[in-house]
């Protein structure tokens, strides 16, 4: 299982958080390689990557001309990667990167092409679940997984997670339009078109409020979402 994981990170202005997340996932012996995309940070993470990392052997550091949205630097991101598979990582501590081995190992030893980190069915599920907006648990429990249900015959119980992994040849082969948050409906909705079945492993979450950092608009983000798996299930 060694270096057969790239990890993309788009990052913006993530100056309390960006250190121990790279240092967490860069440290893991089976990742290859951690491209951190900074997104025109403005709060001193943007200098910090260039200065720290910038000869760092396993850590790749690509700056976006402005600040363009989290799929745009996905988009961008995923330009780089060289491993067999590769998976999204976000820059906050909402995570926990060991659960990436679970799912690198069941992507591997299953032979399947996309695995999904399911925040509500694992040990960790939720440590600090009043931090979540109700608006946005209603919409990553209930919602958006019923859409994918119902419009791509999925069976999974969270498409909004973070944790989306793939194999690297299947990601390279779909054509994102992505520039907000709205890579996760488009990549679910475009990945099930062709057929692949989303396999999901439980994982820890450990949400944070708005006042902590989360940048995701309830509401504005959440019909986006919605308005992107409708949209790509009519059209291409």
């Amino acid at each position: 299982m060694n270096n057969k994981l790239s990890v993309v990170i788009p990052v913006y202005n993530e100056i309390n958080t960006i250190e121990e997340v790279l240092e967490k996932v860069s440290n893991l012996f089976f990742v290859k390689e951690v491209i951190a995309v900074d997104d025109g940070s403005k709060d001193g993470t943007r200098e910090l990557l260039t200065k720290k990392y910038a000869n760092d052997a396993k850590i790749k550091v690509i700056l976006m001309k402005q600040n363009s949205g989290k799929g745009a630097a996905l988009r961008e991101g995923f330009k780089h990667i060289t491993a067999e598979y590769v998976v999204v990582q976000d820059a906050d501590l909402e995570y926990d990167p060991e659960d990436l081995g679970k799912m690198l190992t069941i992507a591997i030893e299953k032979q399947v092409d996309v695995v999904y980190g399911n925040r509500f069915d694992g040990q960790g599920m939720f440590q600090d679940w009043d931090k979540m907006d109700w608006k946005n648990a209603l919409g990553n429990k209930v919602v958006l997984p019923a859409l994918v249900n119902i419009l791509y015959g999925q069976n999974i119980h969270d498409e909004a997670t973070c944790y989306k992994m793939f194999k690297t040849s299947l990601l390279k082969s779909i054509n994102l339009v992505c520039n907000r948050f709205e890579f996760c409906p488009e990549v679910t909705a475009k990945i099930s078109k062709k057929g692949y079945k989303i396999v999901e492993v439980p994982i820890s979450y450990y949400p944070r409020s708005i006042k902590g950092g989360k940048k995701l608009n309830a509401l504005k983000d959440g019909l986006e979402a919605v308005w992107t798996l409708v949209k790509y299930r009519f059209v291409e």
